[in-house]
């Protein structure tokens, strides 16, 4: 793998015409900034969609009339569900989840303090955290985000195990941070991305995989005996 910086800043990571909270991710030089204001965001932006497009249910949620939810989901406040957007049998929506249009919500799938750039995948079994997913990525079945170190201490983001680059450690002063995935990202069946996870653009992520830290745009992800980053063809 070619010794370059990992894109970590927000402009770098995604495209930001894909999601309703593009005023404030504009503002951010990492997207984790982000994370201690969604619930914020999310009620600011609720308060300006349209009605002839989005229901209000209860105080703080907003459901697109065009999107699809189960009657045995859960909803939890604040909350946007996009428009064409398909929450399926038993997703378990804690609150703080600002999902795009066009995304999936799989069965038994857990949000909480997230936002899901438009077109997301998470449709089978997956557990996202205090996590910034971007435009079309996606989370094979069973594949979640970790947000809590087991030591309880505060997360610092470092180039991942593989990654033959450097750069310095940036202290994120959060003692939550799951994962931030770039646009078009594929995490593969049954992987953990662990706190402090950042994945560039366009890059995969094998399955069974146990990620920490920053993973390159266009590069393919590999954990087996060892970690190994290569890029893509």
């Amino acid at each position: 793998m070619p010794n370059h910086t990992i894109p970590l800043r927000t402009q770098a990571l995604f495209d930001l015409t894909h999601t309703l909270a593009r005023p404030w991710l504009e503002h951010t030089e990492y997207p984790w900034e982000i994370l201690s204001d969604i619930s914020t965001v999310i009620r600011e932006i609720g308060a300006t969609l349209p009605a002839d497009r989005y229901d209000h249910p209860a105080e703080d949620i907003w459901i697109a009339k065009s999107a699809t939810v189960a009657p045995t989901a859960y909803i939890g406040a604040p909350a946007i569900i996009g428009e064409n957007t398909e929450v399926r049998h038993c997703a378990f929506i804690r609150g703080s989840a600002l999902i795009g249009d066009g995304c999936v919500v799989g069965n038994s799938t857990e949000l909480k303090n997230c936002i899901l750039f438009d077109g997301v995948q998470v449709p089978h079994y997956n557990y996202v955290g205090d996590s910034v997913l971007g435009y079309k990525s996606h989370m094979g079945a069973g594949s979640i985000t970790s947000n809590v170190k087991s030591d309880k201490s505060l997360v610092v983001v470092k180039p991942a195990v593989g990654y033959e680059g450097d750069f310095d450690p940036i202290p994120t002063g959060r003692k939550k941070f799951g994962a931030m995935l770039g646009d078009f990202v594929e995490v593969g069946c049954g992987s953990v991305l662990n706190p402090g996870t950042v994945i560039g653009a366009h890059s995969n992520i094998y399955p069974l995989s146990s990620v920490r830290g920053a993973v390159p745009a266009n590069a393919i992800f590999k954990s087996g005996k060892g970690s190994e980053i290569v890029e893509k063809e």
